[in-house]
């Protein structure tokens, strides 16, 4: 089936995660997507493993594979004068542009936001970038590393004796592709009823300030910074992170009036003591409520665990390994995962579309990750009208 977006024509001249985060979600839904690449090696992100052959292999990527699904690649020289003309002529009829260069960069290729609005009023440019396109921080570099740290989440992540500790995923990068995502699509909306475009700027840093939690508000209203406080929620217990037989779960023990089950479900008449039946109580006594439930939580797995809780009106839950996801049910009663066949990485399960239709239309289309450069030829001569012999030319000159 086609996709809500379908008719929507993208090109997608970035790399690495947040910017083809965007482009991935804009591509799932339908709109045609295509992604410029270098020639040779292709993103970047094409050489980072794991690697479904074992071995490094541009077409196999792991994380390429899953950014880049339903997109189509055109390998293209963007110093060369023939490739940013192609991409002048792609830009006259496409809706949106999506960028993640340095600050600057585009304006050096001749492909600054001045420049594509003259051809194309309609267009949307969608710049992500570190720290923005202005201010003093504009040039400077940054990996997710740097970006959670200067963002603030960093600060407020980990253990409260403990060095400060960054995220297992990019949560920054991906966070911001989200945010891009949803900004094209509202300047899209806006240039559609108005045919005015917009030059969008992003900034990975400010994703991070952007999710800080209470943190930031806390610290405005009274000069109080926010504490690290590890895996026991706001201090106290029965909130948080605890190991059980076969792994960890989540045990979140609120509202007040539901905290004998606890009780009930663990087997431990201590627990319903009146001392520890409000947040304050298992806030001074934390150390004894956690050596009550450990016994219980040890003896028990963590599947079953979470449905005890949940059975019983309480927020309990699991820390999943990726074993666990693949097989969880509630994934699979709600078809989340596509399976996509790949000529070089394989058929592989990958994570399904973020919302799921109450209807019966299906707004999602995906199909497998580019080979590098695998619809050069279909979109040069088929989109742009050259013909098969110019088309070689730029071949043979190393432009395509």
């Amino acid at each position: 089936m086609p996709g809500l977006l379908e008719g929507v024509k993208v090109i997608d001249l970035s790399r690495y995660y947040a910017g083809p985060y965007c482009s991935k979600l804009l591509a799932t839904l339908g709109a045609d997507v295509i992604k410029i690449e270098p020639l040779i090696t292709g993103d970047p992100m094409r050489s980072f493993g794991p690697f479904a052959s074992g071995t490094p292999n541009i077409e196999s990527g792991a994380w390429f594979l899953y950014l880049n699904t339903s997109k189509k690649s055109v390998t293209l020289d963007l110093k060369s004068k023939e490739g940013i003309n192609i991409i002048k002529q792609m830009v006259s009829s496409a809706d949106i542009l999506v960028e993640n260069f340095s600050p600057g960069v585009m304006d050096r290729l001749g492909l600054g936001y001045e420049v594509l609005h003259e051809i194309n009023p309609n267009l949307v440019m969608t710049s992500i970038s570190n720290y923005g396109q202005t201010g003093p921080y504009k040039d400077w570099k940054g990996t997710e590393l740097n970006l959670y740290a200067t963002g603030g989440l960093m600060n407020i992540t980990g253990e409260p004796d403990d060095t400060p500790l960054k995220e297992g995923a990019p949560l920054a990068q991906l966070g911001t592709g989200q945010n891009a995502f949803v900004a094209s699509m509202t300047a899209l909306m806006y240039s559609e009823d108005t045919g005015i475009g917009q030059h969008i700027d992003i900034a990975i840093a400010e994703y991070a300030t952007n999710v800080l939690e209470n943190a930031l508000m806390q610290f405005s209203y009274s000069g109080e910074e926010y504490s690290r406080v590890g895996n026991r929620g706001y201090g106290r217990a029965a909130w948080g992170i605890y190991p059980c037989g076969d792994g960890y779960v989540g045990i979140i023990a609120g509202p007040d009036q539901n905290w004998p089950e606890v009780s009930t479900i663990m087997e431990r008449e201590e627990l319903a003591e009146e001392k520890y039946a409000s947040r304050q109580g298992r806030l001074l006594f934390a150390d004894e409520v956690d050596a009550l439930m450990l016994p219980w939580l040890l003896d028990n797995n963590k599947v079953d665990i979470f449905k005890a809780g949940q059975e019983h009106g309480l927020g309990f839950s699991f820390v999943a390994s990726m074993a666990d996801i693949l097989e969880m049910e509630q994934l699979e009663a709600r078809d989340y995962f596509v399976t996509l066949d790949h000529p070089i990485a394989g058929e592989f399960k990958y994570p399904g579309s973020p919302i799921s239709p109450q209807s019966d239309i299906e707004p999602w289309v995906y199909t497998r990750a580019p080979l590098l450069g695998e619809h050069s030829k279909e979109i040069l001569i088929n989109h742009l009208n050259l013909s098969g012999s110019e088309f070689q030319k730029l071949v043979d000159r190393g432009v395509v």
